[in-house]
């Protein structure tokens, strides 16, 4: 990725784009596209990136979007970054064959970061996004859940980031969960703290996007580029619009 990049996401639970509302899968909201003709109506406005997204993979392991992504391949020139249910490094050759171009890696990346700074050497950075997703508790402390973001962590997000800089991340994506789907805006203060922290990382910010003010702002605070969901499946702006950014 070069520049600053607008990245549509399509979200995948039951083979149905859906949105889920802070990470809570009993809080979603279907909605009656097919997963791969809006992905290719999203390339057909000009879209170059795709952020794909397996919800039931993300809760109970197991990637079942392989098919999806063989055929978006086949039909467009959509860079594709995936994840959801990446447990093992055979998950993550899997994911490259099938023609993603970009792994994320969420709930594994906290909870066992040694295997996957390894990750970061055998397949190369380029090829893999760590997903540090996090919730600021009571004490101002930006923790970082797992599993869909349904089991809690003791895991700091700062401080986790650290050993993954020293193994020469690229690429990381980060959420404020509370901003998730709600339409509130990204953090940005967390996103100026992290760049500010980690420079040197390309940073995709996601949740929350309600306009194209948030993609102008996402770009000027730093980062890499920025996710697009609900904003975008609402209807709140396109995706010629938000190229346009």
């Amino acid at each position: 990725m070069t520049g600053f990049t607008a990245i549509p996401a399509i979200d995948v639970r039951d083979g149905r784009v859906v949105r889920l509302k802070q990470g809570d899968y009993a809080q979603e909201t279907r909605y009656a596209a097919d997963p791969l003709q809006l992905a290719l109506d999203y390339a057909r406005a000009g879209a170059e990136w795709l952020h794909l997204v397996d919800l039931d993979a993300a809760k109970a392991g197991g990637y079942t979007l392989a098919p999806l992504v063989k055929a978006l391949r086949a039909q467009s020139a959509l860079r594709i970054q995936s994840g959801g249910g990446v447990r093992s490094a055979d998950d993550v050759e899997a994911l490259l064959t099938a023609g993603v171009e970009r792994v994320v890696i969420g709930s594994l990346a906290v909870k066992s970061p040694q295997l996957v700074i390894d990750w970061l050497a055998r397949f190369g950075a380029g090829h893999l996004c760590i997903a540090l997703d996090t919730r600021c508790d009571a004490e101002g402390v930006w923790r970082l859940p797992t599993h869909g973001w349904t089991e809690s962590a003791g895991e700091e997000l700062f401080v986790l980031l650290q050993p993954y800089r020293a193994a020469g991340l690229k690429h990381l994506l980060c959420t404020d969960i509370a901003r998730d789907g709600m339409l509130s805006g990204p953090n940005f203060d967390l996103y100026r703290l992290l760049i500010e922290r980690a420079p040197e990382v390309q940073l995709i910010a996601s949740g929350g996007v309600a306009g194209l003010d948030d993609i102008r702002t996402a770009r000027e605070v730093g980062a890499a580029g920025v996710v697009l969901g609900k904003a975008l499946l609402d209807g709140r702006f396109t995706v010629a619009e938000a190229l346009a950014c």
